[in-house]
């Protein structure tokens, strides 16, 4: 999710790529906590925090390996 939205991000907005690394990691984040909400108003699945906050390390991680492939 990282790799794509980092690479995403960097493509729309190539010459505001702060910009585009902010962007890319509020959605990380929301996609990531929203799904945990999800699953604690549905009743489908168990809401953890911790769970949440993995993803969003691999988000960050994935993003961060987006930049390589951008600039290599």
């Amino acid at each position: 999710m990282g790799i794509f939205l980092q690479l995403t991000g960097l493509w729309l907005l190539p010459s505001h790529s702060g910009w585009a690394t902010v962007l890319a990691l509020i959605v990380v984040v929301c996609i990531s906590y929203g799904f945990e909400l999800f699953s604690k108003f549905t009743g489908r699945g168990v809401y953890e925090l911790m769970d949440a906050l993995a993803s969003i390390a691999g988000g960050a991680l994935g993003m961060g390996i987006g930049w390589l492939f951008y600039c290599f």
